[in-house]
């Protein structure tokens, strides 16, 4: 059973991820308008390339329109990104009402250090925006 303590930290991460989740879904489903807010990639603007985050908000907004393998195909990271924040959710509603621990994640916890988890992100975020960029070229070149 999960401690007072992890039941808390659980409802805060429920809350937070719910508030994100709701919100992209919101905007997916075109009842927010963020566009005014979200400025043009500049390096796509002035080189006429993606950046390493280009298309992050489109493979969100696909991913909650529920459109979850062309907001892979747009962008992997974002839609990565999308899926750790699904399954983060749905771990902290578990243990956040039935109180259900996961040793795995305490063992995951302490085996993981912080630089292996900044490369992975860093070496997920250059996958992904090598396949934006081959796509960029391949189409620039038609």
């Amino acid at each position: 059973m999960a401690t007072r303590n992890g039941r808390i930290i659980a409802v805060w991460i429920l809350l937070i991820g719910l508030a994100i989740c709701i919100f992209l879904a919101l905007v997916a489903r075109g009842n927010i308008n963020i566009s005014r807010y979200m400025g043009v990639c500049g390096m796509k603007v002035r080189y006429g390339l993606p950046c390493p985050t280009c298309g992050f908000t489109t493979a969100a907004l696909a991913f909650f329109r529920g459109d979850c393998l062309e907001a892979f195909y747009i962008q992997p990271a974002g839609a990565l990104l999308c899926l750790a924040v699904v399954i983060a959710v749905f771990l902290a509603f578990i243990t956040a009402v039935f109180g259900v621990y996961f040793p795995f994640l305490k063992d995951l916890a302490g085996r993981v250090k912080l630089w292996q988890i900044v490369l992975a992100v860093i070496v997920i975020l250059l996958g992904a925006w090598a396949v934006t960029l081959s796509r960029a070229l391949a189409q620039r070149g038609r």
